[in-house]
C-alpha cells in the first residue's frame, strides 16, 4: 500500500510506495510517473536527480530497476507560489464571444497552473488571449470544467463572473452536455449505464476507485465500432467525478487503451497517452439561453490508430 505522510510544520510531502511484483524490471521514473498521476516523468526525473527519491534507502538513478517488496521513498518539496503569468500558446477557438469561449484543448495541455506546471498552461495561454480574463481573483480564471492533461477535447471558458456561474449552475444542475469518445480493450455489452461511486482508492491515495463510501457517478456508454479485441465507445458523462470515465470503465473490466495509471500494462498499439477525447460539448448559452453545441473531430494521433486497426 502506497502511503502518503505530511511532514509537520512544512508542506513538503513524504510518500512511501512498495513495489508490487508486476513493476518487476521496471525502471523506477516510469513506475513513479505511472504511480503518481499528479507527476509528470520530468518531474520523477528531477526529483530523482535531486536526491529525492530513495531506493531501498539509498538514492538512486531514472534507470534503477525494480525489484519486487523494495520500498521507495519520495519527498516531494514545498511548491513555490507562482504568480499567474500570460504565455503566448496559440489555441485551437472552436467558438468565442464576449461571455465564453469553447477551446479545442490538445493532449498534454495542463488545464490551471499547479505545482510542478506553473507554465505552459491553458490558463496561462487564455490570460495572454484575454487580457480582460479576471474572475473573483481565482487561480483558475474562467474554468469551469477540466480535462486530463493527456485527454483532449472541448471545454467551455467563462469570460466573465456571470457567465461562469451561469455555466456552473448548468454543470451541477447535469444540463451541459459531454461526450467523449474511448477506445478500450475488450468488447462490452452494446450500450449500457455505470452506477458506482467514486472516491480515493484506499490501497493507493493518489488514485481513484470504485469505492462504496465515494460520491455518487454515473456514466452512460454505447459501442460505436469493434476491432478485434478492441472497442470504441460514445461516453457520456452524467457526473464529473475525478478520472470518472477512466475510472468505470476499468471497474468494468474494460480499461482505455493507452492509460498509464487505470489501462492495461502494455498495448501493440502505438500510443503515448489514453485514447479519450472530449468530442462533443452543449451547453445552454448564459446570456441568451440558446442552447450551443460544438464538436471536434478525433485528433491525429488518435484518429490514426483507428486507420491502423481498420
Amino acid at each position: 500500500m502506497n502511503e502518503v505522510v505530511a511532514i509537520e510544520g512544512l508542506d513538503a510531502e513524504e510518500r512511501e510506495l512498495i513495489v508490487p511484483s508486476e513493476a518487476s524490471g521496471q525502471r523506477i521514473d516510469r513506475f513513479l510517473a505511472a504511480s503518481m498521476p499528479d507527476l509528470s516523468r520530468t518531474q520523477v526525473q528531477r526529483l530523482i536527480e535531486q536526491g529525492m527519491v530513495l531506493y531501498a534507502g539509498r538514492p538512486t538513478r531514472a534507470s534503477q530497476p525494480l525489484h519486487p517488496g523494495t520500498i521507495i521513498h519520495v519527498t516531494i518539496p514545498p511548491p513555490v507560489p507562482v504568480e499567474l503569468m500570460p504565455e503566448s500558446i496559440p489555441l485551437d477557438i472552436v467558438y468565442e464571444d464576449a461571455d465564453v469561449a469553447v477551446i479545442n484543448k490538445p493532449a498534454g495541455m495542463v488545464v490551471h497552473p499547479a505545482p510542478g506546471h506553473p507554465r505552459g498552461t491553458l490558463v496561462n495561454a487564455l490570460l495572454a488571449r484575454y487580457p480582460d480574463l479576471a474572475i473573483s481573483g481565482e487561480v483558475r480564471p474562467g474554468i469551469v470544467h477540466r480535462l486530463d492533461r493527456d485527454t483532449s477535447g472541448l471545454l467551455v471558458i467563462a469570460r466573465h463572473d456571470a457567465a461562469l456561474r451561469a455555466l456552473v449552475e448548468q454543470q451541477q444542475a447535469r444540463r451541459m452536455r459531454k461526450i467523449y469518445q474511448a477506445l478500450v480493450v475488450g468488447r462490452p455489452p452494446v450500450c449500457g449505464t455505470i452506477d458506482a461511486p467514486i472516491g480515493r482508492d484506499p490501497r493507493d491515495r493518489l488514485r481513484m476507485a470504485v469505492v462504496a463510501d465515494g460520491r455518487p457517478a454515473r456514466t452512460h456508454y454505447r459501442v460505436i465500432a469493434t476491432f478485434g479485441d478492441y472497442s470504441l465507445l460514445e461516453v457520456q458523462l452524467e457526473t464529473g467525478r475525478t478520472h470518472q470515465i477512466r475510472v468505470h470503465l476499468r471497474h468494468l473490466g474494460y480499461p482505455i487503451v493507452g492509460d498509464p495509471v487505470y489501462g492495461p500494462r502494455r498495448s501493440h498499439l502505438r500510443l503515448t497517452r489514453q485514447f479519450l477525447h472530449a468530442g462533443q460539448l452543449g451547453f445552454f448559452h448564459p446570456r441568451d439561453g440558446q442552447w450551443r453545441e460544438f464538436t471536434a473531430p478525433l485528433p491525429s494521433d488518435l484518429s490514426s490508430v483507428l486507420n491502423a486497426m481498420q
